[in-house]
């Protein structure tokens, strides 16, 4: 199974600064599981994430430590990408998306 990350967040979880993702699609995640990280669907996996939490969660309620989570220093920060990554008006406050809280998963050859 895989999980895809736009190329400039697959940085951000890679070097630990993105440990949260939101995500509006009806595939979804499970808890546990490990995921191969990619940019596009057929290239390499570039590293592999663990799912250690899974909730629902309306876009307007999300924490400043979830912000932080997600990669980002502000909430208006966030909110500018969601409409960078899914289309300009595209943030409604009341949309209902699937928040996935990880962890990288360490690489044996790399210890």
């Amino acid at each position: 199974m895989l999980a895809i990350f736009k190329r400039c967040h697959l940085r951000k979880v890679l070097d630990g600064t993105k440990t949260q993702t939101r995500r509006i699609h009806r595939y979804t995640l499970s808890i546990g599981k490990t995921y191969a990280v990619r940019d596009r669907w057929f290239s390499k996996a570039q590293g592999h994430i663990i799912i250690t939490r899974k909730f629902r969660q309306r876009l307007a309620d999300i924490s400043p430590e979830d912000v932080k989570k997600e990669g980002f220093s502000s909430f208006e920060e966030f909110k500018q990408e969601w409409e960078n990554c899914y289309g300009p008006g595209s943030w409604n406050p009341d949309q209902i998306v699937i928040a996935y809280e990880y962890k990288l998963k360490e690489d044996p050859k790399t210890k």
